[in-house]
């Protein structure tokens, strides 16, 4: 299974801001640390804060902060609500499979996926930004830290 990028790009937010301590980056901050395109990354951002896992606040001491449901928020809980509910392949599209009333790969297919969420359900932001990412996450700023 591959992940959207909106996704992954969501994780890695979430998982920079737990790390920033009370600095505040912009979303440019984020999308310059991460190497990703800024509307891509402000699409992202506004998605995390419907979602109430991270604060967004506009003009002069904004920035992006986590909130404590978004350091605590499951991982598995994130890129369901980032990937959505599809199946893993689309048996009943446009062109539908002719296999789709016989089919048993596809029951399959939904129990790997939800074996792939259950092993995420588990882990939190908090629990993947634990030594050795943390350091690492720090290393990649683009701009001074602020002690």
């Amino acid at each position: 299974m591959r992940l959207l990028r909106s996704t992954d790009l969501a994780l890695r937010v979430l998982m920079r801001l737990a790390v920033v301590g009370d600095s505040t980056p912009t979303t440019r901050e984020v999308a310059d640390d991460m190497r990703v395109p800024y509307t891509h990354t402000a699409k992202v951002v506004a998605e995390l804060q419907h979602l109430g896992l991270l604060d967004a606040r506009r003009g002069r001491g904004g920035g992006l902060t986590l909130t404590e449901k978004g350091r605590g928020e499951s991982v598995g809980a994130i890129v369901r609500s980032f990937e959505g509910e599809g199946d893993v392949v689309e048996c009943e599209g446009d062109t539908p499979c002719p296999l789709v009333s016989a089919c048993r790969l596809r029951g399959a297919l939904r129990r790997a996926q939800e074996a792939f969420y259950a092993s995420l359900d588990p882990l939190t932001i908090a629990d993947v930004v634990a030594g050795p990412t943390g350091p690492v996450l720090l290393g990649i700023t683009s701009r001074p830290r602020q002690d």
